[in-house]
C-alpha cells in the first residue's frame, strides 16, 4: 500500500494531510490502515484521560496509584512510539530527545510524593 505524509499534533489529537500553522511538529508517512492504527491509539488515550479525569475528583487517593493515570501515561507512550515508527527523519530526533520511550525500568522503583 502507498504511503502519504500526514502531519500529527499530539496536543489536538490531529492527523492531517494537510499542513496547518500547528499541526507540523511530527511528520509521519503511513498508509490508511496504519492512520487508522494511529487514530485508535488517539481514541484510547482519550478514553484513558477522561477516566483520569473522574477519578481526580477523589482527593485521597494519589496519582501514582490510579489506574486510569497509569492507562493514560502508557496510551501517550504507545502513540509516541507509533509515531516514531512511521516518523520522518526530523520527528524521529524530536521525539527522541523527548526521552519518551526510554526504558521505564529506570523509573518504576521511582517513589513519588
Amino acid at each position: 500500500m502507498e504511503k502519504n505524509k500526514y502531519y500529527v499534533n499530539v496536543g489536538s489529537q490531529e492527523i492531517s494531510v494537510n499542513h496547518d500553522g500547528n499541526n507540523d511538529i511530527f511528520a509521519i508517512f503511513a498508509t490508511e490502515e496504519e492512520v487508522i492504527e494511529l487514530r485508535a491509539f488517539f481514541d484510547e488515550v482519550h478514553n484513558a484521560d477522561e477516566r483520569a479525569f473522574w477519578r481526580a475528583h477523589i482527593p485521597f487517593r494519589h496519582y501514582h496509584d490510579d489506574e486510569p493515570n497509569r492507562e493514560f501515561d502508557n496510551g501517550l507512550r504507545t502513540v509516541f512510539s507509533r509515531i516514531y515508527e512511521l516518523g520522518d527523519e526530523k520527528t524521529k530526533e524530536h521525539i527522541g530527545s523527548m526521552g519518551i520511550l526510554e526504558d521505564r525500568d529506570s523509573t518504576e522503583g521511582r517513589r513519588h510524593l
